[in-house]
């Protein structure tokens, strides 16, 4: 069987590319089974793959998931984590991904509704020092198309968690700097509550589920960032999201 196989973050830096070709001698494949031939042809990168999950068709699988030579498959390490009941109308895109600097009024816009009472919006900055360690710059990668799907996700769980509740995010991928907006999730509700609710749980989700990773370049060195948040696992539910 023969697969081309999207890499991304760090994973890519060691496996040689952000597409392999990899040729298994198999009718028949699981993701466990191409995980394990992997890690076999890869050693020097086994500890990431060992932590990575494979996605197939843009979705997280399963280990005994099966894999045809059809399917578009991608390797997806550990992504960029910090310490359906249909949504109402918008007329706007509520999830976006975007190279451009992110403006918090048009996200905010998106969920702005004259039955809520209540707006928040959320906004993630470059900063510049973590842990005594000064940031000159992060650069944000993304599966661009299955972001888009787990950000559409996460919009739809918020509107079967808090009712009538709005979700926008949109996302910037290449060079933040230092003070510029990375990330900004806004919600609007008919009471605050649920809004304070629903930020936070829209963060945290994204962190776990949504394939953007980020690589922090400091002045002497840089370094791909992944889950920080204990054990990853995307595909429980809720992903381990504060309710």
């Amino acid at each position: 069987m023969k697969l081309k196989l999207l890499v991304f973050a760090g994973l890519a830096e060691q496996l040689g590319g952000s597409a392999i070709d990899v040729d298994i001698a198999a009718d028949k494949l699981t993701t466990a089974q191409l995980k394990s031939h992997l890690i076999e042809q890869f050693p020097q990168a086994a500890p990431a793959l060992a932590q990575s999950y494979i996605a197939v068709n843009q979705t997280y699988a399963e280990e005994e998931t099966p894999i045809s030579e059809r399917d578009e498959v991608a390797i997806i390490p550990p992504v960029s984590g910090g310490e359906p009941q249909p949504m109402p109308e918008t007329g706007h895109e509520l999830a976006e991904i975007t190279m451009d600097p992110i403006a918090v009024e048009q996200v905010t816009a998106k969920v702005l509704h004259p039955n809520h009472g209540a707006s928040i919006a959320f906004i993630g900055t470059t900063r510049e020092l973590t842990h005594g360690q000064r940031t000159t710059l992060l650069e944000y990668e993304a599966y661009t198309p299955m972001a888009l799907k787990t950000m559409q996700q996460i919009i739809g769980e918020i509107g079967d968690r808090y009712p009538g509740t709005l979700c926008a995010m949109t996302h910037r991928l290449g060079s933040v700097p230092v003070g510029e907006i990375s990330v900004v999730i806004a919600v609007s509700s008919p009471h605050r509550d649920a809004a304070y609710d629903a930020s936070r749980y829209a963060i945290e989700r994204l962190k776990q589920i949504v394939p953007i990773w980020k690589k922090e370049i400091w002045e002497d060195g840089s370094e791909w960032k992944g889950h920080q948040l204990g054990p990853w696992n995307p595909t429980a539910a809720n992903g381990g999201a504060q309710p």
